[in-house]
């Protein structure tokens, strides 16, 4: 599978590390009144959708950035690499 890094180009999934659903840059609030159950959830209860999903990717071989890459799960087909600094601060720069 071929991920099309927005700085460096099309680059080997091989250089990679696949961390999980990308809704983990969407931490809870610690100090929240409910904290300990939405952090258990953040932590345990994830979906594993077949069709397109939104992945943290960890650039591990390269330039060691992060990047949400939305792709089909089923077919494999990567449809949209984000840099995850940009979609964290509200840019989308691809």
């Amino acid at each position: 599978m071929i991920i099309d890094h927005p700085l460096l180009g099309p680059r080997d999934s091989q250089e990679f590390v696949l961390l999980g659903d990308a809704s983990l840059l969407d931490r809870p609030d610690w100090q929240a009144e409910s904290a300990d159950e939405a952090f258990y959830e953040y932590q345990y209860l994830r979906d594993n959708p077949a069709g397109t999903h939104r992945e943290l990717w960890y650039h591990e071989m390269g330039d060691r950035s992060w990047l949400i890459v939305t792709r089909d799960t089923v077919s494999h087909a990567v449809l949209k690499v984000e840099l995850a600094s940009a979609v964290a601060s509200g840019r989308r720069d691809r």
